[in-house]
């Protein structure tokens, strides 16, 4: 199986938007047309709560990893299973199911390193998790969590380079995804996770 058709399957599962499917067929709501509009488990957590919000983030993560796992164990260049993971990770934020437009890849992009680097991806959700705790800022603590990746490959994983340089070009994909937050972030108008109204342009 050649890489250009593992990316693509991939990307198609990227794009699956459970986030839309899950909300749809359970409790017939459209989540786009609620709180932030954002395809994205915070916004379901918001609108319909935890037993909505865990699957859909699961199921982010899970479309991540899965196709990278599998990729791992059969193709035989180590840089080739990131590259499918990163086909994952445009599928879920330019969904083709969904005219080109998804979530903001956090979960999708924690699964496709968890696939490659599960204790570099525990330290940053721990890195996430404090974030949020001290701040209470979704799109902060996923921007930190994100941002630490890089790092926790360094400590964990020397030799792992080029998952290096992949952690730095999601780092700065997933503060691109999240520019508006940045901007609310800025005027102090950035809601906090769990206090008030959802933020607008909230990721999952």
């Amino acid at each position: 199986m050649s890489l250009v058709l593992w990316m693509l399957g991939a990307y198609l599962v990227g794009s699956i938007p459970s986030a839309y499917v899950l909300p749809r067929l359970v409790a017939g709501v459209d989540i786009r047309k609620f709180g932030s509009g954002n395809l994205g488990a915070t916004n379901v957590y918001r609108l319909l709560g935890w037993k909505f919000a865990v699957p859909v983030a699961l199921f982010d993560v899970a479309k991540g990893a899965a196709p990278v796992l599998a990729a791992r164990s059969l193709l035989p260049q180590h840089w080739m299973p990131l590259t499918v993971g990163l086909a994952g990770i445009l599928g879920h934020v330019f969904s083709i199911f969904l005219g080109f437009r998804g979530g903001k890849g956090v979960a999708t992009s924690a699964g496709v390193l968890l696939g490659l680097a599960p204790k570099a991806v525990g330290a940053s959700v721990a890195m996430w998790g404090i974030v949020l705790a001290l701040w209470g800022y979704m799109s902060l603590a996923s921007m930190m969590g994100t941002a630490s990746f890089a790092i926790w490959i360094r400590i964990f994983y020397p030799e792992m380079g080029f998952t290096f340089w992949v952690g730095l070009f999601l780092t700065a994909f997933i503060v691109f995804t999240h520019r508006t937050n940045i901007r609310r972030l800025l005027a102090g108008t950035e809601t906090r996770f769990g206090r008030g109204e959802p933020e607008q342009g909230g990721q999952r």
